[in-house]
């Protein structure tokens, strides 16, 4: 039997701003961005099109799910990015206008920084080295 994780969803407030924070600032690619009618919207991007999962926005269309918008895992990392060159993404999104929570550390599994996108969800950019 083969699995593989198709997508994860993040909250967001507003589809277009989030799209523009993430393809724009974090440099996913936009994979889907379909309306289906009576509010329905799939939007799927991911760091390359490459990449076997994808991020999926929801609307974030119920008092719930708006009190969980930026904070779906508290405070902890939501989901690792994983890169061939941590600092050559660090430069370019931090010049993009991304949040990072400090700077690429080398750590025993390799090179990585924390950013949060526009809600405040945390991401880790890591450069794995293969431990």
């Amino acid at each position: 039997m083969k699995r593989t994780i198709g997508h994860v969803t993040i909250l967001v407030e507003d589809y277009d701003k989030a799209i523009a924070f993430y393809r724009d600032k974090a440099g996913f690619e936009l994979l889907a961005d379909n309306e289906f009618g009576g509010g329905m919207r799939w939007v799927s991007l991911a760091p390359s099109r490459e990449c076997q999962t994808a991020i999926v926005l929801v609307l974030a269309d119920s008092e719930e799910k708006r009190a969980r918008v930026g904070s779906q895992v508290a405070n902890h990392v939501n989901l690792v990015i994983q890169t061939d060159d941590c600092r050559r993404d660090y430069d370019v999104m931090k010049a993009a206008g991304v949040k990072f929570l400090g700077e690429p550390n080398e750590v025993p599994w390799g090179v990585e920084v924390v950013f949060e996108d526009l809600y405040g969800n945390r991401f880790d950019l890591l450069q794995h080295n293969g431990f």
